[in-house]
């Protein structure tokens, strides 16, 4: 257990002055992962939250927008994607050091493993069929009737993002990596012309940040909203394909190697396909445009993770390990640019 700094005094006074109900002392235990908030179980009494923080010390630009991420829950409340209850934002650093917010603590399965090896065949098929269903869900919230059509700036999604990620990149590098230098050049001159589409985009959905029902193999909230805003939503459905060609053992596993007919897990072709079926697309074009903007993004977030490591900010003992994936994120990205 640890409290990793957290003065539970001061939060113990906030809590009590800003949530409903509350009495009590509080305890806090920091939950395994969260390279990039800080995220803790806080207990008092019979009551139970999760406090999500930004990270000690300097910071780069737009990271760590807790206040998006409690924007973006309250917004979701009663819509078809399932999220926790947000519960309370604090913007007052002097209380934790930091900004935080509190949402409901929930009961129930996150898995880190893309092969499900605790799962059923049956299991593992619904389980991936949840994941596509939330998704398509996720990109067709009416983004202006839950109060989010200024969530962020319309057109031009990935031109945007290639020149965020690639500042962002910059800002944080640490030695020259030449397939992400290669990587960089070959995005800005091969950008597909924007479409105009522009949902909710998570940014990080995956296996783990997403948990299930207790029992059933079935969402109950979608998790870490962190890099969410509007865009294009074949940005995520990209992202989560990009995670399964990385190999078993890059910190980040992936399935890589699995034939994953037997264990009743999609392929890509079949997830993508259904996927379409669910949003109304019949096809998507520049797949593999997609697919290594992702290999670049996931490489320039990894290496923010590996420079707060060597400053000391990083949330995890496993940080400054991830750090070393960008090489082979990069040349995974690099991979897709001549097929």
């Amino acid at each position: 257990m640890s409290t990793q700094s957290l003065d539970l005094s001061k939060l113990n006074e906030w809590v009590k002055d800003n949530v409903c109900d509350f009495s009590g002392s509080l305890t806090a235990e920091k939950f395994a992962g969260g390279q990039s908030n800080p995220t803790f179980k806080l207990t008092a009494g019979a009551r139970q939250f999760v406090l999500r923080r930004k990270p000690p010390g300097q910071l780069l630009a737009s990271a760590h927008a807790v206040d998006r991420e409690f924007r973006v829950i309250s917004a979701l409340q009663n819509s078809e994607v399932p999220v926790p209850g947000a519960v309370a934002l604090c913007e007052d650093d002097d209380i934790i050091g930091s900004m935080f917010y509190l949402m409901e603590y929930m009961e129930g399965r996150v898995f880190w493993d893309p092969v499900l090896p605790e799962l059923s065949n049956h299991e593992r098929r619904a389980v991936y069929d949840d994941m596509n269903r939330v998704l398509a869900a996720m990109h067709s919230v009416d983004v202006d009737a839950v109060g989010l059509g200024d969530y962020g700036r319309p057109g031009n999604y990935f031109e945007r993002q290639v020149g965020r990620w690639s500042k962002q990149y910059r800002a944080s590098e640490t030695e020259t990596v030449p397939e992400m230098e290669d990587l960089m050049v070959w995005l800005q001159e091969n950008m597909p012309a924007d479409d105009g589409r522009a949902t909710l985009v998570h940014g990080d959905y995956r296996l783990d940040n997403v948990m299930f029902h207790p029992t059933e193999p079935k969402i109950i909230a979608v998790l870490d909203w962190e890099l969410s805003t509007l865009g294009n939503p074949i940005a995520d459905l990209a992202y989560q394909v990009m995670a399964w060609q990385l190999p078993r053992d890059a910190g980040i596993t992936g399935l890589s190697g699995i034939d994953r007919k037997p264990l009743d897990i999609p392929d890509d072709t079949d997830y993508v396909r259904r996927y379409c079926e669910r949003t109304g697309r019949n096809e998507i074009k520049h797949w593999n445009f997609y697919l290594a903007f992702c290999f670049f993004r996931l490489a320039a977030i990894v290496q923010g993770v590996k420079k707060r490591a060597l400053d000391g900010t990083a949330s995890s003992a496993e940080a400054e390990s991830r750090g070393d994936l960008v090489h082979p994120l990069a040349e995974l990205g690099m991979s897709y640019i001549n097929q």
